[in-house]
């Protein structure tokens, strides 16, 4: 047993470094996207390269497959601790996975999306996709270049999913969203159709940033975020950024004539947060300190965002400090009337904008677009037009400009192919995670009512964030619910909640 120890201690030690590694190339894309200077990105860019690729060859290592054989071995892997023998797994599949791709192509990716994301800013700013082009087709060739690499099953996207959502298929994502789609399509019409509006203008009046800035700050608080283990930063596409398990950043933006922007994009990467903040320190510097999955990630921004965030019960109890901060700016705008702009539904152009009910349809025309990129069924020349065809055919609205359009999200500047499908999972998962907490706590809207969120939040520290990557994304859902993904749950808090509002 002796020598097993040594194994295993050496073996730490190793993925500690490569988590050093991490951490590294972390901090460095944070600075890039919260104001890192324009004319250091080259530069940055090649740096955060050349990290990248002593990382990989790190995770590639013939001395790492060496220990990885060795502590997978029959007569060892039993005798493991639990964190050991799910970090060998867990570390095996990337290793293998990583083991196909050639490094000088690995660093050459990493290089790419990191001079894409800048000049994704660029393009979105002059609302120009040509600028950002030329850099997503070779983003995408290189991407389809990978999955050879990998194999894949019924469908080339598959092996994507997989990366951020194992286990889950397009012929599994295509049944669920096509019953989520058109449930969601008829309650939208029967809301049109109910002539119900309310002015969302008076949140479009000025609201000046650094006070919004220190009411976003207030709701993190608020919401349990720990601000000596993270800060609160200002960026043009709001992220969560988990530098380690004690420093876990929340970026945000604020609107000047928007005031609901800054607020639920606050809630929304705090979800995220209290998220990486409540993952168990017994996985520190083990590659299982981080979400399971990026669906089960986005259940916990999208409870807190939605669930929690945009209900009359948490507004009953905050609507009052937004008020002191800007008196003169809602003096006329009651709580019922700001409770309604808030969850107002109507189809609309921006993704991160949309309300909660046509939200789902702006993540299946990008899950159907990446679908056709990545089977070489669609040009990237061609997405400015395609994306204008389906927003028309699921939203019934057009954008006029690219920059309203097909360059609203970084995500695919950033390479992250079958990363979106992960949102609308997300607003599934985090719908049936609030069945399975009105059933442990009957009263927990009361005690948001309250401004009591600290049961809520142990709650989903104990069911989901304490175990990390520990275990899956499936293992959670089942653990938590009893039972398989499920859209049932979501349909069903839509119709509880928006019938009312709109006298359904």
């Amino acid at each position: 047993m002796t020598d097993v120890a040594e194994r295993v201690a050496e073996f730490r030690t190793y993925l500690k470094r490569m988590q050093h590694y991490h951490e590294a190339i972390s901090l460095m894309h944070w600075d890039l996207r919260t104001g890192a200077p324009r004319k250091g990105v080259e530069l940055r860019s090649e740096a955060i390269g050349t990290l990248a690729g002593e990382l990989f060859e790190l995770a590639t290592s013939p001395q790492l497959g060496e220990m990885l054989e060795a502590l997978s071995d029959d007569s060892v892997f039993p005798a493991l601790d639990r964190i050991t023998q799910a970090a060998v797994r867990e570390v095996r599949r990337e290793y293998e996975r990583n083991r196909k791709i050639p490094a000088d192509r690995h660093r050459a990716f990493v290089v790419l999306t990191a001079k894409a994301q800048t000049v994704w800013e660029e393009a979105k700013a002059a609302s120009d996709f040509s600028l950002l082009r030329p850099y997503l087709e070779e983003i995408v060739a290189m991407t389809s270049e990978f999955i050879d690499c990998w194999g894949y099953g019924e469908h080339r996207y598959d092996t994507l999913l997989d990366m951020y959502e194992p286990g889950v298929t397009v012929r599994l994502l295509d049944d669920i969203f096509g019953r989520l789609r058109e449930d969601t399509v008829a309650l939208v019409q029967a809301i049109v159709a109910s002539g119900r509006r309310v002015d969302t203008t008076p949140l479009q009046r000025y609201f000046d940033p650094a006070r919004q800035r220190q009411f976003s700050r207030l709701l993190l608080e608020r919401m349990g975020y720990d601000f000596e283990a993270g800060r609160l930063d200002e960026t043009a596409h709001p992220f969560e950024s988990a530098i380690n398990r004690y420093d876990v950043r929340v970026t945000t933006k604020f609107l000047p004539h928007d005031v609901r922007s800054a607020i639920f994009s606050t809630i929304h990467e705090g979800g995220h947060a209290l998220y990486e903040q409540g993952i168990s320190p017994d996985l520190i510097d083990t590659p299982l300190c981080n979400g399971t999955s990026y669906g089960i990630h986005e259940s916990q921004s999208r409870f807190w965002e939605n669930f929690i965030g945009r209900s009359r019960e948490f507004w009953e109890f905050n609507y009052a400090d937004l008020l002191r901060l800007f008196p003169a700016e809602l003096a006329d705008v009651s709580l019922d009337h700001f409770h309604r702009a808030v969850n107002h539904v109507e189809p609309s152009l921006i993704r991160i904008e949309a309300d909660e009910v046509t939200y789902n349809l702006h993540i299946m025309i990008r899950y159907e677009l990446e679908k056709a990129l990545v089977a070489g069924d669609l040009k990237v020349a061609d997405l400015p037009g395609v994306w204008r065809e389906k927003m028309r055919e699921y939203l019934g609205v057009e954008p006029a400009t690219d920059a309203e359009g097909v360059l609203q999200d970084v995500h695919w500047s950033g390479g992250d192919f079958g990363y979106f499908p992960s949102y609308a999972l997300g607003n599934v998962y985090a719908a049936q995670f609030r069945s399975a907490l009105a059933r442990d706590i009957p009263d927990f809207m009361e005690q948001v009512r309250r401004g009591e969120l600290q049961a809520i939040k142990a709650w989903l520290n104990d069911r989901i964030h304490r175990h990390g990557k520990l275990l899956k994304p499936k293992e959670i859902i089942r653990q938590v619910t009893g039972e398989d993904v499920n859209a049932v749950h979501l349909v069903a808090y839509f119709r509880e909640k928006f019938e009312p509002l709109y006298g359904l």
